[in-house]
């Protein structure tokens, strides 16, 4: 893993932690060359929506895979 990939893993780390949001999720992402997959499960299309927000801002991301899916129960 590059150092750059490095970095860019903190950082969506720190985005996705400091979201009041999403406050208790533990949330899957994996990037590469600026494309980010999220994966995981949250309890609201809300919270599916803010988790994609929070790292949109990072810098290095360029795109945005978001497979998170809503359960209810």
């Amino acid at each position: 893993m590059s150092d750059s990939c490095s970095c860019l893993l903190e950082r969506l780390e720190e985005a996705l932690t400091s979201s009041p949001h999403l406050f208790g999720r533990k949330l899957g992402y994996e990037a590469d060359a600026g494309i980010v997959v999220l994966k995981g499960t949250v309890t609201s299309y809300f919270q599916k929506q803010m988790a994609q927000e929070a790292i949109r801002r990072v810098d290095g991301v360029q795109l945005i895979d978001n497979q998170l899916e809503v359960d209810w129960s």
